[in-house]
């Protein structure tokens, strides 16, 4: 059973830093492509970032994000990572994750349960 788990979230003032995890079990994590996506308070799915399979090598990010947050992934440890510095009150979303079926073209196939993100003063 693929299983995502989004944890890391949190409330953050302006301008701050948060982190956030995806732990992945449940298939060949180093075979998919992952990819970041954000709901915001009464707006829909919004794409964050996609990185590709096996080392990542290609990353791609929505303008909205672009130089300030960065998307890694650690295949030893089936975990993807959201590094998001200098935060904004826009960035307040229920963060999560996907998995591809495969590679970035793929759509996304499995969803975690999310990760609250509240940037507020």
């Amino acid at each position: 059973e693929v299983q995502l788990v989004e944890s890391g979230g949190g409330l953050v003032q302006p301008g701050g830093s948060l982190r956030l995890s995806c732990a992945a079990s449940g298939f060949t994590f180093n075979d998919c492509a992952m990819a970041w996506v954000r709901q915001a308070p009464g707006k829909g799915l919004e794409w964050v970032s996609t990185q590709s399979n096996g080392n990542g090598g290609t990353t791609r990010y929505a303008d909205s994000v672009q130089g300030r947050f960065t998307i890694t992934r650690d295949n030893g440890k089936n975990t993807l990572y959201l590094q998001m510095n200098t935060l904004k009150p826009e960035d307040t979303a229920v963060y999560y994750c996907a998995k591809k079926a495969q590679s970035m073209s793929y759509s996304n196939d499995a969803w975690g349960q999310g990760t609250q993100v509240t940037v507020s003063s």
